[in-house]
């Protein structure tokens, strides 16, 4: 399994699971700072058609391409099924985010092989790795 740090340095394309078009969320500041350091972000939102001006999707199945990471902004009850849904578009990695945390969710990621992060901030590690994918 690879650290949190192996995770974001590795990765270029990151879908955020319930990301937000409030400014004042996490679900909104922490995948604007990711795509201003580099790292291209798909919103994953069926209630919206975009975020931070990038089109969004209703939901992990209708990604047309693969991702590296999926970043999930959604309380602990419904990362069990977003995490089966990365399982089953192949993600090789699922992030859920500072507050979440759920051991049946880990459970699933791990027995299919896919690297897990539970209650983390992706921002935080990106600084403190200080991490980037700008030029």
């Amino acid at each position: 399994m690879r650290s949190a740090q192996q995770i974001l340095a590795e990765a270029d394309v990151i879908a955020v699971v319930g990301a937000s078009r409030d400014p004042r969320k996490p679900s909104h500041t922490v995948p604007l700072q990711m795509l201003r350091y580099g790292w291209r972000i798909i919103p994953v939102n069926p209630f919206v058609d975009e975020v931070f001006g990038v089109r969004t999707v209703p939901t992990l199945a209708d990604l047309d391409e693969p991702v590296d990471l999926v970043d999930i902004f959604r309380p602990a009850a419904d990362a069990l099924e977003i995490v089966r849904q990365a399982v089953a578009i192949k993600a090789p990695a699922v992030w859920l985010q500072t507050g979440i945390v759920s051991a049946e969710a880990r459970r699933i990621a791990t027995e299919a092989g896919i690297d897990y992060v539970e209650d983390r901030c992706l921002a935080v590690e990106r600084a403190v790795g200080q991490l980037s994918k700008l030029p």
